[in-house]
């Protein structure tokens, strides 16, 4: 099942609680009255908390076997300073300056709960942020560092934060960071999500080959 079906059915689940919230609490026979009334509230507290749960979700994008999530290429600006394009899988590109000697993008991963799982619903991401980093220690404590948030303030309230505090009946969440690969002119990389939810940035031409290789 499509990851994008999930907030779909979340908001279906949402609008029927509505429904049977109004339903006890406007009914005119009230043999339990306090206990249908709060019986009514709770539903209607638990569909408005399902309506930003699914907004929020709206953020996240479907992983699949092996998903592209990114491709990053950079242009040399002066000694340990570049512009980093970042283009999103929706075609969508930023540019950020980057110091340092090396890059790493880090991405934010939720994972469906039994029973959610068994249905079928895939996993999904929201590229997180991504920052510089300097190959000498020297340099990485006494030289600017650089970081950029990539995500969107998405509606709804923060399900991969409520889950990562352990908050969320419906979803795990997971940090996936590409291991740090250097930064060098003309360098294009590739960064995929496996199933397992790490992440890996792979060399796409001759500039960034070459720069991997110098690292090894």
């Amino acid at each position: 099942m499509s990851f994008s079906v999930a907030p779909i059915l979340i908001l279906g689940v949402s609008l029927l609680l509505v429904l049977v919230g109004a339903w006890v609490l406007l009914r005119h026979k009230w043999v339990w009255q306090w206990i249908k009334g709060t019986a009514g509230l709770a539903l209607v507290g638990l569909a408005v908390y399902l309506v930003l749960v699914a907004l929020n979700l709206y953020s996240f994008h479907e992983l699949t076997e092996e998903t592209p999530v990114a491709t990053i290429s950079f242009r040399a600006t002066g000694e340990q300073s570049y512009i980093a394009t970042v283009t999103r899988a929706d075609g969508s590109s930023q540019d950020f300056r980057l110091n340092g000697d090396q890059w790493q993008l880090d991405a934010r991963i939720v994972k469906w709960k039994t029973p959610f799982s068994l249905l079928g619903l895939k996993p999904g991401y929201q590229l997180d942020r991504i920052q510089g980093r300097y190959f000498a220690l020297e340099d990485e404590r006494s030289k600017p560092r650089t970081l950029y948030s990539l995500s969107e303030k998405p509606l709804g309230m923060d399900v991969w934060q409520h889950a990562r505090e352990g908050w969320s009946f419906l979803v795990d969440a997971r940090y996936g960071s590409a291991a740090y690969l250097p930064m060098a002119d003309g360098a294009i990389f590739e960064v995929t999500v496996p199933p397992a939810g790490g992440l890996i940035g792979r060399p796409l031409n001759g500039s960034a080959q070459r720069a991997v290789a110098g690292w090894q």
